[in-house]
């Protein structure tokens, strides 16, 4: 085995040819760290494998456990601050997709306005806790900063929402009006890759006043300051399949949040999301299992529990033309490598086998 410690060092091992598969995930390595002979040569084969039968809600999560995140306007507020759209255009190179559910990419995703059975089990789900009135009237959407205009218009909103929460400005700081502390956000990292996305966000938050700092930790540090719920935020997320159940109370319900090493990293305590979580789980067919998952992604989308992230629905994978495949893949695990690919000699020959 070959290990190595840093991404840099093991992208141009694989240029070396010191190994012969390698999935890409960052966009930046896929439109500019691939140009060298053996890609123009076809020695080298760059594909992408479209991503079907599974879902993702991911984003900047917030530990609801810290008392300036329980205040969903200042949660709120976090998203409207975020300026998505330059991060993008800048940072991702345009590959990316927002996402505005906890089950993107998928048909249990809420859209529109809740009818039928979705919509009688957020009105039971209102008996049993608080549920935004926003659940009932308009399907979520992130904020937009197209151009300048939209981003000091997002800034100005989400400025607002923080007045409404209790924070004043005083010179160049927020800070809680009663107690005269200062927004403070620590932003633990445990990647330098995660410094493109989460710097430019550090210097839109310090427009209104807030203080974002960066810590960037080794693997085994991160890991267990997550377990133990020792950080501000992080961006992490939840990858779905196509029938949810049980592991939903991991994610998201009450008896999960003050479990250490759940995946309920924000720490949500919502009785209305625990109601739906149980419909979810004892959903009696196909119907109403996706009425009762949608019911909960608006559940989750409205209160605000992460400023969301972003996704690309495909597997970027750079390989040296040593291996074959089926003709056709399966449909909801491609590329499946390499499970069901094998190594051609007859690819490796004219490739330069190692």
């Amino acid at each position: 085995y070959d290990y190595y410690r840093d991404d840099t060092v093991e992208l141009e091992a694989f240029k070396g040819d010191q190994f012969d598969v390698r999935f890409e995930n960052v966009a930046k390595n896929w439109a500019t760290a691939y140009k060298f002979p053996a890609v123009e040569e076809k020695r080298v084969v760059l594909e992408e494998f479209a991503q079907r039968g599974s879902g993702v809600g991911l984003g900047f999560v917030m530990n609801l456990r810290r008392a300036k995140f329980q205040d969903p306007r200042v949660r709120l507020a976090l998203n409207y601050a975020f300026n998505y759209e330059e991060v993008n255009r800048t940072t991702f190179f345009g590959m990316y997709e927002r996402v505005n559910s906890y089950y993107f990419g998928t048909d249990l995703a809420a859209k529109g306005q809740p009818a039928g059975t979705e919509l009688e089990i957020l009105q039971e789900a209102k008996t049993k806790g608080p549920v935004p009135e926003e659940v009932f009237t308009k399907p979520f959407a992130n904020p937009v900063a197209a151009d300048q205009t939209q981003e000091r218009n997002n800034l100005r909103e989400a400025l607002r929402l923080l007045r409404e929460a209790g924070y004043v400005t005083e010179g160049t700081r927020l800070v809680d009006a009663k107690t005269k502390e200062p927004l403070r956000i620590e932003f633990l990292i445990n990647s330098p890759t995660a410094e493109r996305y989460v710097v430019p966000y550090r210097q839109q938050l310090a427009k209104i006043g807030i203080d974002l700092t960066v810590r960037s930790v080794d693997a085994s540090q991160y890991s267990n300051r997550v377990r133990s719920r020792d950080f501000d935020m992080i961006y992490s997320g939840w990858g779905q399949s196509l029938s949810p159940g049980n592991e939903q109370q991991d994610h998201f319900g009450s008896a999960a949040a003050d479990r250490q090493a759940s995946s309920n990293y924000a720490g949500i305590k919502n009785p209305a999301i625990d109601y739906v979580i149980q419909r979810v789980i004892y959903a009696k067919d196909r119907a109403e299992l996706e009425a009762a998952t949608r019911a909960l992604d608006r559940l989750l989308v409205w209160n605000h529990y992460v400023v969301p992230g972003w996704t690309y629905r495909f597997t970027r994978l750079a390989r040296w033309d040593r291996f074959s495949r089926p003709e056709t893949l399966p449909y909801y695990a491609e590329p499946q490598f390499p499970t069901i690919w094998w190594w051609d000699a007859e690819k490796a020959a004219k490739t330069g086998s190692r």
